[in-house]
C-alpha cells in the first residue's frame, strides 16, 4: 500500500491568518494520525508565511508516525533538519519569494551540491527524498547523486488529467520504470487529489509514499477531515 503523508501547510496558513493558535497545529498532527495519515509533511519557507521553523521543532516530539519535511537546503534549513532529524527530508529547489513549488531539480546541472547535501543528511541517519520533474535523465542524475528517494513533481499531470487527458501519466510511468530498474524508492506529490489518485496509483509501480495537502484540506471542508484521509486510504491501496 501506497503511505499517506499529509502535509500540514494549509492548517498553519488558516492558524497564521487570525494571528492565535486555531488551529492547533500540534493537535490537528495527532488527530491526523489517529484518523489513519501515515506521516506528516511540512514545507517551511524563509518567510514563515505558513509553517514557522518553531512548528518544526515543536513537531518532533508530537509526530508518531513518518515525519517529513521539504525544502531547499539553504544553511537554516539544514540547520533546523539536522537538529531534528526526521524521518525523511524532500529537497525542493523553490526560491525564497515562491508562492509554491513550480519545478525539480536538475540533478545533472546541480550534481555536486546535491551530493554535498544528501551525504550530510544520510551521515545523520535521515532518509532522503528528490523532488524532480518526470524527466528519465533527471532520475539517473538523481541515482548519481546518491538519493533514497525521488519525489515526482506531479502538477502537469494533475492539471492535463483534469483536463481530460489521461496520456498525462506517460512520462511519470516511464520515470517510474527508470527509478524501479535503478533501485530508487518512489514518491509523488503536488496537486494530487481524490479525482485524480487512482489512476496516478494504477500506472506508477513501486509508488511508496504520496504527500498532499492543498486538495485534501480544501476536499476536507466539505466532507471532513477524517472522512477525507480515510477516502484517500482507501484510494491508495
Amino acid at each position: 500500500m501506497t503511505k499517506l503523508s499529509v502535509n500540514i501547510n494549509k492548517l498553519a496558513t488558516l492558524r497564521n491568518s487570525r494571528g492565535g493558535n486555531a488551529p492547533d497545529l500540534l493537535k490537528s498532527a495527532k488527530d491526523i494520525e489517529s484518523f489513519g495519515g501515515q506521516g506528516i509533511t511540512i514545507h517551511p519557507r524563509p518567510d514563515e508565511r505558513h509553517i514557522r521553523y518553531q512548528d518544526a521543532y515543536d513537531l518532533k516530539d508530537i509526530v508518531s508516525t513518518e515525519f517529513n519535511i521539504e525544502g531547499n537546503p539553504i544553511p537554516k534549513f539544514m540547520e533546523m533538519v539536522l537538529a531534528i532529524k526526521p524521518t525523511q527530508v524532500t529537497l525542493v529547489p523553490d526560491a525564497e519569494d515562491a508562492i509554491t513549488s513550480n519545478a525539480g531539480w536538475d540533478t545533472i546541472k546541480n550534481k555536486d551540491f546535491l551530493i554535498d547535501v544528501v551525504d550530510t543528511f544520510k551521515a545523520n541517519g535521515i532518509r532522503t527524498s528528490i523532488f524532480v520533474d518526470p524527466i528519465e535523465e533527471m532520475v539517473e542524475g538523481a541515482k548519481e547523486v546518491g538519493t533514497d528517494r525521488i519525489e515526482l513533481y506531479t502538477e502537469s499531470y494533475a492539471k492535463s488529467f483534469s483536463e481530460g487527458n489521461k496520456k498525462s501519466i506517460v512520462p511519470f510511468a516511464n520515470a517510474a520504470k527508470v527509478a524501479n530498474d535503478l533501485g530508487i524508492g518512489i514518491n509523488a506529490g503536488h496537486d494530487l487529489s481524490l479525482d485524480n489518485i487512482s489512476f496516478f496509483k494504477e500506472h506508477i509501480p513501486n509508488l511508496l509514499e504520496v504527500s498532499i495537502g492543498h486538495a485534501l484540506i480544501c476536499e476536507s471542508l466539505y466532507l471532513g477531515l477524517e472522512n477525507v484521509i480515510n477516502m484517500y486510504l482507501h484510494r491508495l491501496q
